[in-house]
């Protein structure tokens, strides 16, 4: 390597602690990249940055306590976007992938990648400001290449409410009490859920169950 070479910081966030410390140790046998900071969760991350030092690139598991991957992203996108963030995720439906492209993230990485993968995917984000696998390219491109895909890009707009109330619709509670996790009166509820009747052209409440498991809004 030249000296001239400049030497790429990583962050990793995982609460998995061996396979951090795994991703560590390679990432940091690639010679050119060395880990700086490592957070079981984006809130310790977080903490790091803002104590120590700003990273290149950040890889972020997207399930994680305290703060996860997609709320990581969100911060790191409003107070440090310069950072480029890759996100570890078995999650590739193209709304989860949208909803992921919104909050800055740069692109998506298995967890079973390969370790040649990995060096590309952190080389090709620094280069050319993102990285996609071919399975997650050809997932994206879906979304454009046919009209009946117009839909997915619409619901790829919903909001926070909407998306809460949609993994809601998945339980077995009632309205009544979807209204009272949320915070919400009943009417303001049943004027959300006929919203989204509309919006996602469905007719009860097993279709917005439906839509989300198909969409993994259930796990998202």
């Amino acid at each position: 390597m030249s000296q001239q070479q400049k030497i790429i910081k990583v962050a990793l966030a995982d609460d998995h602690v061996l396979l951090r410390n795994a991703l560590a140790a390679l990432i940091d046998s690639y010679g050119d990249c060395k880990v700086v900071q490592q957070a079981s969760d984006g809130l310790e991350l977080i903490e790091q940055i803002k104590a120590t030092q700003v990273p290149d690139v950040a890889i972020l598991d997207l399930n994680m306590p305290n703060k996860d991957g997609l709320e990581t992203a969100e911060w790191l996108q409003d107070h440090f976007p310069q950072v480029l963030v890759l996100m570890l995720t078995m999650y590739d439906s193209e709304l989860a992938l949208i909803r992921l492209l919104k909050v800055g993230v740069k692109g998506f990485l298995k967890k079973d990648i390969h370790p040649s993968e990995l060096r590309y995917a952190i080389h090709s984000v620094i280069e050319s400001g993102y990285y996609y696998s071919n399975h997650a390219a050809g997932k994206l491109m879906n979304l454009f290449r046919n009209n009946d895909n117009a839909l997915s890009l619409q619901n790829a707009m919903l909001s926070d409410q909407e998306l809460e109330f949609l993994k809601l619709a998945c339980s077995d509670m009632t309205y009544k009490e979807v209204a009272q996790r949320m915070g919400l009166n009943p009417r303001s509820v049943d004027n959300l859920r006929d919203q989204l009747f509309t919006k996602l052209d469905v007719k009860s409440r097993v279709g917005l169950a439906m839509f989300a498991i198909r969409h993994g809004i259930e796990r998202f």
